[in-house]
């Protein structure tokens, strides 16, 4: 597959979301960045505002295998990853696959699983194979979590560990809708759910050919000098405990590259790098915690950091280029 082909094939996913889901042109492309990058999303908010209904819209739109785990306090690991079980009539253990076992998982409300619970999906998400019993059982490809969590409600809920949102490539807010988004809402689920008569658009074959393809994008030195000053300002902020790590920063190479793709560049720009730095690096780091009380605070540092940090010139990128 061409870079090309990957833009043609994320407007084709999206223009389908666009179907059920209003507005939200940004978020759709940061969950399309990490389906073409082979990455896992986050997505927090207040309840209502469509995370799941966005999850399972792109679900849909892919002809991929489909599960959704309800995350509650009573769900075991078994749950997610599947057991053996002794089978009576055939006198021998069998395999009984989880959730986890499919192309596109939706772990809604993962904060409510207890941390063994939550631990269940480490193995999956970042190696791609899940071990029962001491054997190790391969997911089919692609595979790509999406968990959605309330950040409001504390009370039964068990906040995820930095090693565990270390494993998400993005985390995403989609907020409250604008007043007209709110009425085009309304309009737009007066008659018939139109998440039940939007069909798939891409095949496996098809996404797993853009996730080859991606990476063919063409990233200078000058650029990942960029975003190695941006990793190192995190790690020596006075303001932050815990800076971006190294899974961190292959994390945002990744996100880079395929922003650039589906905006049908073979090139990555210094534009592209300050989209993806929130997106994938504001869940990575830890804040002081007598500033951390605020608001999207991590958020707001990196911003800050960022503008601190020279950008590479057009001339020095033209240079790369010519010398690739």
């Amino acid at each position: 597959m061409e870079l090309s082909d990957v833009k043609n094939l994320v407007d084709k996913v999206k223009n389908n979301i666009q179907k059920v889901i209003v507005g939200k042109s940004e978020t759709i492309d940061l969950l399309l960045i990490a389906l073409i990058s082979s990455g896992h999303v986050l997505l927090e908010d207040v309840p209502g505002t469509g995370k799941t209904m966005l999850a399972k819209t792109m679900a849909k739109s892919l002809s991929c295998t489909f599960k959704r785990i309800q995350f509650t306090p009573d769900l075991l690991p078994t749950d997610v990853t599947g057991l053996n079980f002794y089978n009576q009539q055939k006198g021998q253990f069998e395999f009984q696959a989880g959730a986890i076992f499919a192309n596109i998982v939706l772990a809604d409300e993962i904060n409510r699983a207890t941390p063994r619970t939550q631990s269940s999906l480490l193995e999956s998400m970042e190696e791609r194979q899940v071990t029962i019993d001491g054997e190790t059982r391969l997911l089919k490809r692609p595979f790509m979590v999406i968990a959605t969590q309330n950040p409001v409600e504390n009370q039964g809920t068990f906040p995820l560990p930095e090693a565990q949102l270390d494993r998400f490539l993005i985390k995403l807010r989609l907020g409250y809708p604008s007043r007209q988004e709110g009425i085009d809402i309304l309009k737009r689920f007066i008659g018939n759910d139109p998440l039940e008569i939007i069909t798939e658009v891409v095949d496996e074959a098809e996404i797993l050919a853009a996730q080859k393809s991606y990476s063919s994008v063409f990233v200078s030195d000058d650029i990942l000098s960029y975003m190695m000053d941006i990793v190192e300002s995190t790690r020596s902020s006075s303001n932050i405990t815990l800076g971006v790590s190294p899974r961190g920063s292959q994390a945002l190479l990744k996100a880079v590259q395929a922003y650039a793709a589906i905006k049908g560049r073979e090139y990555v720009i210094p534009d592209d790098v300050k989209a993806m730095v929130q997106p994938v690096l504001a869940h990575r780091i830890v804040v002081k915690q007598t500033i951390g009380i605020q608001t999207n605070q991590a958020a707001r540092l990196l911003e800050e950091l960022v503008k601190d940090i020279a950008v590479p010139t057009e001339s020095e990128l033209e240079k790369g280029l010519h010398g690739k």
